[in-house]
């Protein structure tokens, strides 16, 4: 099927306020979910693109893009699937003395070596130095995470997130060990469940991140879920071993 022809995309001065979330093009046109360019990566325009079901991806050499996709990939952390391999990582994991989780110990480490993962694996990444730059702004400012895996006092995978109120929105993770990313993701969903928090947005739908139960929603739906998020009062970011009981079962199955 052919694409339809796309409309003109909006350019933005920095303060510039966000198009309608409705006017990103469509799913069938050449960039689903495209809305706006230009404007700014500070503090302020990344929390109203945030608030708004916005966010900036780009790669190097383009303007600052941003996107409102329809449908919405998103993780309940209710319906995390926790496979029985994982179940047995996260149990071993648990047992093994120098191995744990930490939240925001690392944050600046995390997004670089996050970038560096994805320019390993596809020649390129959208985690350019000036978007390291603007979430670690953020995350100074208590907007943005890293969930980390830990063992013997190396980091050795993790993700890092934007939140606002009990809304979570994910952006990318590593991994330098396996399955040291879906032990930090296991983390966060753990954290979700025992702070009630209702969805971690996922932005676009993945293989992997379906495997662990995302899955898609109507933006619409989104922005109603994700906004009664944000008016509640923010959790304490931080991760307690207690919290595993929340996902994993209580008698151990390792063999």
């Amino acid at each position: 099927m052919r694409a339809k022809p796309r409309p003109p995309l909006p350019w933005l001065e920095p303060g510039d306020a966000f198009p309608e979330v409705q006017d990103a093009w469509g799913p069938q046109s050449e960039a689903p979910g495209l809305l706006a360019a230009g404007g700014a990566l500070d503090v302020p325009t990344l929390l109203r693109a945030y608030s708004s079901g916005i966010f900036p991806w780009f790669s190097e050499g383009q303007p600052i893009l941003w996107w409102s996709p329809d449908p919405r990939m998103v993780l309940l952390p209710h319906t995390f699937r926790l496979h029985r391999s994982l179940r047995k990582t996260l149990q071993r994991f648990q047992a093994q003395p120098g191995c744990e989780v930490r939240f925001d110990t690392a944050f600046a480490d995390v997004i670089r070596l996050c970038a560096g993962t994805r320019e390993t694996a596809s020649g390129g990444t959208w985690i350019l130095p000036r978007m390291q730059r603007a979430y670690v702004k953020l995350h100074q400012a208590g907007f943005a995470h890293s969930a980390e895996t830990w063992v013997d006092g190396k980091l050795v995978g993790g993700l890092y997130c934007v939140s606002i109120g009990r809304s979570v929105f994910g952006e990318s993770m590593f991994s330098l060990q396996t399955d040291a990313s879906k032990i930090a993701l296991a983390a966060l969903t753990a954290f979700c469940r025992v702070q009630h928090i209702g969805l971690i947005d996922c932005q676009q739908n993945t293989r992997h991140l379906a495997s662990l139960g995302a899955g898609e929603m109507s933006r619409a739906r989104f922005l109603d879920l994700s906004r009664a998020g944000q008016e509640a009062d923010p959790p304490p970011w931080f991760f307690e071993p207690l919290y595993w009981q929340s996902i994993l079962p209580d008698k151990p199955t390792i063999k």
